[in-house]
């Protein structure tokens, strides 16, 4: 009785599990670098956050426009 071959875990690890892991180890290093503190104006309002909480803010606004407006195209033809 042959036993089947093991694959090492490196093997059996997509590309796209490769990608997202480098995405994921790129945002925690993006973080860890934009900890301090902005003040941001919008309208009346005076926020402090940390940029990367602004910046991941706004990415989620823009995601969520673009998705919208995808969706709009696609009911439309």
């Amino acid at each position: 009785m042959s036993s089947p071959e093991k694959q090492s875990i490196l093997a059996r690890v997509s590309p796209t599990q490769w990608v997202a892991l480098a995405l994921t180890v790129l945002a925690v290093v993006f973080v860890a670098e934009n900890r301090t503190k902005v003040s941001i104006e919008f309208l009346l309002l005076t926020i402090s956050s940390p940029m990367w909480l602004v910046l991941l803010v706004l990415f989620v606004v823009g995601w969520l426009a673009g998705l919208l407006t995808a969706r709009q195209r696609r009911r439309s033809r």
